[in-house]
């Protein structure tokens, strides 16, 4: 006798048997990130005395290597890395000679990313276009690709295995996939001269965009802004039966694409501050820099209103919008950071903890990075105004650069989006975030925002709570008919979404029936 099966056991048996376009799809991603990462080693490398003296602007610097450098000139070298490395003494014993003002990291650095860059012979320099094409626009063809037949399942998070899936729940593919993003940042942010291809391959762009060559912060710009756009329509597949999910998906794609990548660029393109208007402080942590004041103050009526529009943000913008719409109109709808981890991140939400002892942890964590953040900031302002770097007999400039590498670098960058895979997509925006510090003790004390609950339809399932990115155990207070009101939470709207009995609503109403009432 012939059984038939079953819906799950059907829905179960699409989910294994690729659609071909999902087949050729991850063909064409895996060939496009192979050519990616094969590039790095593409052609040679050729030092001139030109390059070197356009790379170095110091002159004292200037005149020191351009001698040492002089047995190096017009002869290949097989790779960057072996080019870095006759740099790097070079460097060395320059600064034998410059005492008084040696090369710094940061200088050096800079130095050699400029060098290799413009070193560089071969396809990444001669064939930039048809590289970028064969690399990352092969990649999101093939994600496209893989997303769209998605279209013929049904709409929503449904039980699909994602527990036992080696991508999603830090099996062998997240945890490599977790090691590529953790490299890349480290490169980006501290070997930027490692991946001088990729911003040849960018180069085209950035000429058309802003009249100037790409740097790493451009390439890294626009492979941002790609992962949200590509990864932004498999939300809206997915979330396809949510009006409130297909907007605050288009208005994360939106923002980032407008104002995160093609505005700044085009500012640059005028002679104009690079600013991203929707970057708010303290997570912009460098808006009070001495040297970024400077630039808008020198900018004219243009500069004189951006840095009265970043006050403006902080004082009136975020405690008004706030007040309202709670995290939720920064977090899900406007921010970059959120933006990724809303859709590049999405696969990876359930694995946020949800154990107490991470929300002690989060609460202290990130409260103290926006205690840190006000105390940098104070001291760099008052560097400013005084021209003493001295606060409390702790130097300003090496504050805000400790915070920069520590907090900037390492847990926004290297922890905040590497460990995607491995912690969930809101590692940074949960215990690192000092915005989110900031937006979330408005949310929690004087804001509109909850998160209602009817205890009496909850049916304990567990889905609001393993799918809430934020680690908030939501099924807890529905089970007691409690609002929820956390100073964490960034209004997705996930967890309402997939409850079965529509338990959960996001609403905005104040009084004291915001904290509704606790039923045992």
């Amino acid at each position: 006798m012939t059984q038939t099966p079953s819906v799950q056991e059907s829905i179960h048996t699409t989910q294994l048997h690729k659609h071909p376009l999902q087949l050729l799809g991850l063909i064409l991603l895996l060939a496009g990130f192979a050519v990616l990462i094969g590039s790095l080693q593409m052609g040679t490398y050729r030092l001139h005395p030109q390059v070197v003296q356009t790379a170095v602007s110091d002159s004292a610097h200037q005149a020191v290597l351009l001698q040492l450098l002089e047995p190096l000139y017009d002869k290949p070298v097989d790779s960057d890395w072996q080019l870095a490395g006759v740099l790097d003494k070079a460097f060395a014993h320059a600064n034998e000679q410059l005492t008084q003002n040696p090369i710094n990291d940061y200088w050096a650095r800079t130095y050699k990313t400029y060098l290799i860059k413009h070193s560089a012979e071969g396809l990444p320099a001669e064939r930039p276009g048809l590289l970028l094409f064969l690399s990352i626009g092969l990649a999101c063809l093939g994600g496209l690709l893989y997303i769209l037949p998605k279209l013929r399942l049904l709409p929503g998070i449904k039980n699909n295995h994602i527990f036992h899936s080696a991508t999603t729940n830090r099996g062998w593919i997240g945890w490599l996939l977790g090691s590529f993003l953790i490299l890349f940042y480290i490169l980006l942010y501290f070997f930027p001269y490692y991946i001088t291809s990729w911003m040849l391959m960018a180069d085209p762009l950035a000429l058309w965009l802003k009249g100037g060559e790409a740097s790493e912060w451009f390439f890294y710009g626009l492979l941002y802004t790609l992962a949200i756009l590509v990864m932004g329509v498999r939300m809206l597949i997915k979330y396809r039966h949510s009006k409130y999910h297909k907007l605050r998906t288009g208005s994360v794609m939106f923002f980032q694409l407008a104002f995160a990548f093609l505005i700044p660029e085009f500012l640059v393109a005028l002679n104009q501050p690079y600013y991203d208007l929707k970057n708010i402080w303290p997570l912009n942590y460098d808006l009070f820099f001495e040297y970024k004041i400077t630039e808008f103050l020198s900018s004219g009526v243009l500069g004189l209103f951006m840095l009265l529009w970043g006050i403006a943000c902080v004082v009136i913008g975020v405690p008004l919008m706030s007040y309202f719409w709670g995290k939720r109109w920064y977090c899900s709808w406007i921010c970059g950071c959120g933006g990724l981890a809303e859709t590049l991140g999405d696969p990876f939400r359930q694995l946020s903890d949800k154990r107490l002892v991470a929300w002690k942890v989060e609460r202290w964590m990130v409260h103290s990075v926006l205690v840190l953040a006000v105390l940098m900031t104070v001291a760099v302002l008052l560097t400013f105004f005084t021209g003493n770097s001295q606060l409390l007999g702790v130097d300003s400039y090496s504050l805000r650069s400790w915070y920069g590498f520590g907090i900037g670098a390492i847990f926004a960058g290297v922890v905040g989006t590497g460990f995607y895979p491995l912690m969930g997509n809101r590692v940074w925006c949960r215990f690192g975030c000092p915005l989110a510090a900031y937006i979330g003790l408005i949310q929690r004390f004087k804001s509109r925002f909850r998160i209602t609950t009817n205890g009496g339809q909850c049916i304990s399932c567990g889905n609001c709570s393993t799918y809430c990115e934020m680690g908030i155990d939501v099924r807890w207070y529905a089970q007691r008919g409690q609002n929820v009101v956390r100073a964490s939470c960034v209004g997705c709207g996930v967890c309402a979404s997939v409850c079965p009995r529509g338990v959960l609503k996001l609403e905005n109403k104040g009084g004291k029936a915001r904290y509704g009432e606790v039923k045992f």
